[in-house]
């Protein structure tokens, strides 16, 4: 399979790209969900608006932060100010978004805010939050990894044809950027380059030389869905949500077990992993870990503690 998707939905004057899309319906459905179970817990909107800009807000500035710290640490020396900020101050000025975006700096940003929205703004024990915060993070994973896929980023290993759902992404190899697409075709604008090599007949050399890989992202995305839906399932239709931490921690163990063995279908992003005493394992297996061991502790602490709930 060929993959070369659009980049987004052209207004004309404005590209809604599908990427930012994804992010949005992700931040809109947690909305959603967090208002359900507000409404079963007897806590008010105006709570629920506070939780969700601070969620955000964690999110965003951990996942960059996390990105930096665990996979791109020379940034903090070579180009200060692209750790925080959409641009690269390396050979002049320019926007580049934010290129880089780790899920493990996310999840410890999010926990930190939660343990000061505990006191501030619901009153509620840091697990109670934890538990629920949980379910609309599981939903939300599943539209970012989409949005992975979308955009041609975070994908698998080189594989063969005939493996399962291999494709070429043919934006995201690092060896066939735009310009060198434009250069090659002689088609000025990079997109369009891009869509000659994947359908012209006239570049099938340039096309062939493009390796199959793992939709990695996709196979995440996937199974970020049941791990969604057992925990929606334990929170409405068990007593879980009266056992402290069990919410919690299963997400843990689900989640980052997911993320621990899709990683031995995904291309290397880098980090700890490039030192020998690490490279048994990739950076995002050894960042797995430690949530994977911390989810089983809540989970066996969790039996031994149940709280009264009326609601």
């Amino acid at each position: 399979m060929i993959w070369n998707p659009t980049e987004g939905i052209d207004l004309g004057f404005f590209m809604i790209r599908f990427y930012s899309l994804t992010w949005v319906l992700a931040f809109a459905l947690g909305w959603y969900i967090m208002k359900l179970i507000f409404d079963r817990e007897n806590e008010s909107i105006e709570k629920l608006d506070n939780l969700f800009v601070y969620t955000i807000l964690a999110t965003m500035v951990g996942a960059r932060l996390g990105h930096v710290i665990f996979y791109q640490p020379e940034l903090f020396k070579e180009d200060i100010w692209s750790v925080l900020l959409p641009i690269s101050t390396v050979g002049g000025l320019k926007f580049t978004g934010f290129s880089g975006l780790a899920s493990h700096g996310a999840a410890i940003a999010i926990i930190i805010t939660m343990y000061y929205i505990k006191t501030k703004v619901l009153q509620r024990p840091l697990l109670w939050i934890l538990d629920r915060i949980v379910i609309p993070v599981a939903s939300g994973a599943i539209f970012i990894r989409l949005g992975n896929f979308m955009n041609s980023e975070i994908f698998g290993k080189v594989t063969s044809k005939e493996s399962f759902m291999a494709m070429k992404f043919i934006k995201g190899e690092d060896n066939l950027p735009p310009q060198l697409a434009s250069q090659l075709t002689n088609i000025p604008d990079g997109t369009q380059a891009y869509n000659a090599i994947a359908k012209d007949v006239q570049f099938k050399d340039i096309l062939e030389k493009i390796p199959y890989r793992y939709p990695a992202q996709l196979f995440e995305a996937l199974l970020y869905i049941p791990v969604f839906l057992i925990l929606f399932y334990m929170y409405w239709k068990t007593d879980a949500r009266n056992k402290p931490g069990l919410l919690f921690g299963t997400f843990l163990v689900l989640l980052w077990s997911v993320r621990f063995f899709v990683e031995f279908v995904k291309d290397s992003q880098g980090g700890f992993e490039e030192y020998p005493m690490f490279n048994a394992l990739s950076t995002g297996q050894w960042l797995s870990i430690p949530f994977i061991i911390l989810g089983f502790y809540f989970i066996y602490v969790s039996q031994k503690k149940t709280v009264s709930n009326n609601s």
